[in-house]
């Protein structure tokens, strides 16, 4: 097929069987891999990405809403879909999808047990980060409700880590382990039955392989983005100088003539801008982009569809190739310049961009 679009985002999808692979290696035999697609597979794309999961063995996968979850199920997904966040108002479109749904509340839990009719739901506890999640406290509470709807088919016991990547914050994590386990031999022993458990992700699987329970989270890792060297990143995005110009010392570049030429240049315009995902703040926080395996300057402001570049010591001519992000500016490298996390520059790129599976 003939790529026509300027801009692509390539994926790998060689490279996800390897992280998929690598990080079901650290693992048991039996454990489950819950994967996670959610906000569009980090950008990559949900449903090649979500089928590809499938095909490799994944156990069911994990999405934020409703939406996302009927969207892959409609495209033929058949594994289990997790909703982390199901809400009040979505529960026939979760029954007529089948979908299992997250309960980290009461009211959640009463509305879909009123409903009377078989649903599979995962029991969220939270375990020190506040966020979603029943107070360890409650556990008596909700053994009580559970009671009262057994058409609630009850899959896993699971909690969130803040800060498994943290080596400075292991006593915090360590703490979350010894909530999880509370809560979950509570619930267990409460419900006379053996019920899976979840709370590692990524970071837990690499950090904490004596915590493994019965299923892990897989979310960053399997688009490669840790400092385990293993993991390799899955997506490289590309596109293209589409003008060059040459311009005067003392001559001004983008909005706001932020940008002084203190020299004779020559500059290329890419057609891509914040709108698709290019941070404006690497306007002024040394964003580059590789020509010809030069890191060139981002020079003046980026604006919504395009950002200027220096194209000194390339001898680039428009319509070459230029490389946003891949092995020579990784997503990690952008991140720490932003000060910000790769799953926001993935989270950020827009649908509009072309996406190109390879394998």
């Amino acid at each position: 097929m003939t790529v026509i679009h300027e801009t692509i985002l390539k994926i790998d999808l060689n490279k996800l069987a390897n992280n998929f692979n690598y990080l079901k290696s650290k693992l048991k035999p039996n454990t489950k891999i819950i994967a996670v697609v959610k906000a569009y597979a980090y950008g990559h794309g949900d449903i090649v990405i979500a089928s590809y999961l499938e095909k490799l063995g994944a156990h069911a996968l994990w999405v934020a809403d409703f939406e996302e979850g009927a969207r892959l199920r409609k495209n033929g997904i058949n594994i289990p879909i997790i909703i982390a966040n199901p809400g009040t108002k979505s529960t026939q479109e979760i029954i007529d999808n089948k979908l299992d749904v997250v309960i980290y509340n009461s009211e959640l839990l009463n509305l879909y047990g009123k409903l009377n009719t078989e649903i599979r739901i995962h029991i969220k506890f939270d375990t020190g980060m506040n966020r979603y999640g029943f107070d360890a406290s409650e556990v008596e509470s909700v053994v009580a409700d559970l009671q009262k709807y057994p058409k609630l088919n009850i899959q896993s016991i699971c909690s969130h880590l803040a800060a498994s990547d943290n080596i400075t914050e292991d006593s915090f994590t360590n703490a979350q382990f010894k909530v999880f386990d509370n809560v979950s031999i509570s619930l267990s022993n409460s419900l006379s039955k053996i019920i899976d458990r979840h709370i590692l992700n990524t970071n837990g699987v690499l950090r904490f392989s004596n915590k493994e329970y019965e299923m892990v989270r897989l979310g960053i890792g399997l688009y490669g983005v840790n400092n385990d060297k293993n993991l390799q990143q899955v997506s490289t995005l590309k596109s293209v100088i589409s003008q060059i110009r040459n311009i005067k010392k003392g001559s001004k570049v983008g909005y706001d003539a932020s940008f002084l030429a203190k020299e004779d240049m020559i500059i290329g315009v890419v057609p891509f801008g914040y709108a698709d995902g290019l941070n404006r703040k690497l306007s002024t926080k040394n964003g580059v982009i590789i020509v010809q395996n030069i890191a060139c300057p981002i020079v003046g402001k980026i604006s919504m569809d395009s950002c200027m570049i220096n194209l000194k010591g390339t001898t680039a001519k428009t319509g070459d190739e230029v490389v946003i992000f891949g092995e020579e500016n990784t997503i990690s490298s952008i991140a720490i310049k932003l000060s910000t996390i790769p799953y926001e520059i993935f989270s950020s790129l827009n649908r509009r961009i072309k996406r190109v599976y390879c394998s």
